[in-house]
């Protein structure tokens, strides 16, 4: 037997020539790079790939070792592809992605739009990003709004986008992929949910509480606690107007205090909401394709053939430029069935090479990318 000290040293110098060969490997993939700079041909040959790797484990002298071999040269082709990637874009090529950049949104004569009516917290942070020098006018959907920024009759809309609670508000991710609207800002927004009710009503007059599904999920352990029926409304404003109307005192919604001050209500309990640090992050979508100079944070989607390997090999382009992802989701593909569209979210500028790299390599190789903008 071996010593153990022999083997490692044997080992050392195997890996030796293991890197020696991988950089001339790559040194000629150079001169590939140059060829398809020339001849206009994409990076990825996928079928070339496919063919190659299964020469290569007819090689191996088992199946651990060929599997072992399509393991190995899947990395380095995935190497080799990023390395063109970087070399194309450095001569010009996809280096652009299209973005116009300002040192901050114009708001000047700026017609918000928010899903809502007055007191719905999307109006709370229209009205806290914006402040009162632009022209505001509420929709009843989410689509509605988005509708709004693409014909023109608003420059910005506001839309919920996730909460720390109940998470992704998966209409607006929807949304984002139908229209082609770009989110150029978020801003946090601090939830305290408040039980509410006609003046005179008091806790134990409730019996049914309105408001939106999200609030419901927010507040559900107070509502549990005390048995009463839910009737879910479009939002909490809207749940705090009904409640105004109906003027009963068995009726509570979960809204704001700023809906309670605009609807009449009495504030029956204030901060019903599980978690005492429950935020709502809003998205400011533009149809323009801008971006603030100081916007760090790029946003995309994509979907993926059913293949093995395939999400690793996308987020890969991400690790590889020495970017940092900040959130990934996914949402299923309409009229696919058990297929997925993921949404990624990475640190990063879009004049900034190692980002313009990843997400060349990610439209190369991902089916259906889309930037849904630089925030």
């Amino acid at each position: 037997m071996k010593d153990l000290l022999e083997s490692r040293k044997e080992i050392d110098e195997i890996d030796d020539s293991i890197i020696r060969l991988f950089e001339k490997r790559m040194e000629v993939c150079k001169n590939v790079a140059e060829y398809k700079l020339r001849t206009g041909k994409p990076v990825l040959d996928r079928q070339r790939e496919l063919d190659k790797i299964a020469t290569l484990k007819t090689k191996a002298s088992d199946d651990f070792y060929a599997h072992g071999v399509e393991e190995l040269f899947e990395q380095i082709m995935a190497m080799s592809r990023k390395m063109q990637y970087k070399l194309l874009n450095e001569e010009g090529v996809n280096n652009d992605i299209g973005f116009d950049i300002v040192d901050k949104l114009p708001t000047e004569d700026a017609t918000v739009v928010y899903q809502g009516i007055p007191g719905a917290y999307s109006q709370q942070a229209a009205t806290e990003y914006f402040g009162d020098k632009v022209n505001y006018v509420n929709v009843t959907t989410f689509r509605e709004a988005m509708k709004y920024v693409r014909d023109g009759k608003a420059d910005y809309a506001v839309l919920p986008f996730e909460n720390s609670s109940a998470g992704i508000v998966t209409d607006v991710y929807d949304l984002l992929v139908e229209f082609q609207n770009y989110i150029v800002d978020t801003f946090d927004v601090k939830i305290e949910h408040c039980l509410c009710g006609i003046p005179g009503a008091t806790i134990d007059d409730i019996k049914d509480v309105y408001s939106h599904p999200q609030a419901f999920m927010q507040s559900n352990a107070f509502i549990e606690e005390h048995g009463w029926g839910k009737v879910n409304l479009a939002n909490t404003a809207i749940s705090a107007r009904y409640i105004s109307e109906q003027s009963d005192k068995s009726r509570g919604c979960i809204a704001s205090a700023n809906a309670a001050k605009i609807y009449g209500l009495d504030i029956l309990h204030k901060g019903i909401n599980f978690n005492a640090t429950n935020t709502t992050k809003f998205i400011i979508i533009s149809r323009n394709k801008i971006a603030r100079r100081n916007a760090d944070l790029i946003c995309i989607s994509f979907e993926m053939p059913h293949e093995s390997g395939t999400l690793y090999q996308m987020l890969s382009h991400i690790i590889y430029n020495d970017l940092n992802m900040t959130r990934i989701e996914s949402r299923p593909v309409p009229e696919k069935k058990w297929e997925y569209r993921f949404y990624v979210e990475f640190e990063g500028k879009s004049t900034q090479a190692g980002a313009i790299n990843a997400l060349s390599g990610i439209n190369a190789e991902a089916l259906n990318m889309k930037i849904l903008g630089n925030y």
